[in-house]
């Protein structure tokens, strides 16, 4: 097959199980970040939801939207229909390590929210040039 006679599928039906459980699974995530930064950070409530979760929102969908380029890339260059992105989310034990063992020390010696988040997404940052030198 020549790829100008190629057409995948932008969706299937398959699609939908997967839409609603990662939705689902992200949900929780964000439940669990609202509730570990009140509970464990005292963070306050608006804190939480005008500074962290719409950075973490905007994570996920430009995630999911660029792991869904790359596999739509794939199936293309290897003219397969069976191609799929890998979900994208929010990873539960690094959540529960970073609120415990990074954002929790600063929130507790600081009290300062700002000051908590920030040092969190350095440490998130630096977690990724991490994982990027060892891909």
């Amino acid at each position: 097959m020549k790829q100008t006679d190629f057409a995948a599928p932008w969706f299937v039906k398959k699609d939908i199980d997967g839409f609603f459980g990662l939705g689902l699974d992200n949900l929780i995530q964000f439940i669990l970040i609202g509730t570990l930064c009140q509970q464990v950070l005292g963070m306050p409530t608006e804190f939480i939801v005008r500074r962290i979760f719409p950075g973490a929102a905007l994570s996920i969908v430009f995630g999911n939207i660029y792991y869904a380029w790359q596999a739509r890339k794939l199936a293309w260059a290897s003219l397969r229909r069976d191609v799929t992105a890998l979900p994208y989310g929010i990873n539960t034990v690094s959540l529960f390590a970073f609120i415990f063992f990074v954002m929790h020390p600063v929130y507790q010696e600081t009290k300062d929210p700002e000051l908590t988040w920030k040092v969190g997404l350095l440490a998130c940052f630096l977690s990724g040039i991490i994982e990027l030198s060892g891909a």
